[in-house]
């Protein structure tokens, strides 16, 4: 049987690696996978702690799978302002957008 530990590692390697995609890649598609990494290490313990925890109630699973369906509307979102930028600037580095906007 595997213990929460186990679970912890994998969520902060989870987490490492989206921190790391936000500060290195500068398009945008690449910084919502990485956010979106990130958000799936939150999602990680929040199932972790609760199969752990004496509490007999599946709330975390319960909050988990509402977090699960609210990335998913995050991610529609910010795909479809992506395309837009992408059709109107033909470009979706994230520095270039930001020098056009001042």
């Amino acid at each position: 049987m595997e213990s929460i530990i186990q679970y912890l590692v994998v969520s902060i390697a989870l987490f490492s690696i989206g921190v790391y995609g936000l500060i290195t890649k500068r398009t945008a598609i690449r910084m919502l996978f990485s956010v979106e990494i990130i958000s799936n290490s939150a999602v990680l313990n929040l199932i972790a702690f609760s199969r752990y925890l004496p509490d007999v109630s599946a709330t975390g699973q319960v909050i988990a799978i509402f977090f699960i369906a609210l990335l998913a509307a995050e991610a529609a979102v910010g795909l479809s302002i992506i395309l837009v930028s992408h059709r109107i600037r033909k470009d979706i580095d994230v520095l270039e957008m930001r020098e056009m906007s001042e």
